[in-house]
């Protein structure tokens, strides 16, 4: 199982990113890929995840309206879009997968993590 994120880079408040999350090793039908990430001196925290099993989405209540998730099941990728960007969501963004299958942005629901991708948000 891998997965790698990219996509990370400096931008402006209010600016956009998109962050790609490559996976392979796995079916997405039975998991769920989350993205989290980590701010410097701040524990991990989930952002957003979507899984197949419940066909649904879900935000923490920080990134809600801003970011959308989605997936591209032909390239097995999972796509974080980023809008209205504030320096607080600087952080490592990490995207993870649970075979769970359920919605849920605990880490320890998740059983395999990429490597993060660094977004930088400049007020």
């Amino acid at each position: 199982v891998q997965l790698q994120a990219s996509g990370g880079g400096s931008v402006q408040a209010g600016g956009s990113l998109r962050l790609s999350c490559a996976y392979s090793g796995f079916s997405f039908d039975d998991h769920t890929i989350g993205w989290f990430r980590q701010a410097p001196g701040k524990e991990r925290e989930g952002v957003s995840c979507i899984s197949a099993g419940e066909r649904s989405t879900y935000y923490s209540d920080s990134v809600k309206g801003r970011f959308t998730i989605s997936t591209d099941n032909a390239k097995n990728t999972v796509y974080l879009q980023m809008h209205s960007l504030k320096p607080e969501d600087t952080a490592v963004y990490y995207c993870a997968a649970s075979r769970l299958s359920i919605i849920s942005i605990t880490t320890l629901d998740y059983n395999y993590w990429g490597q993060g991708t660094e977004v930088t948000v400049s007020s």
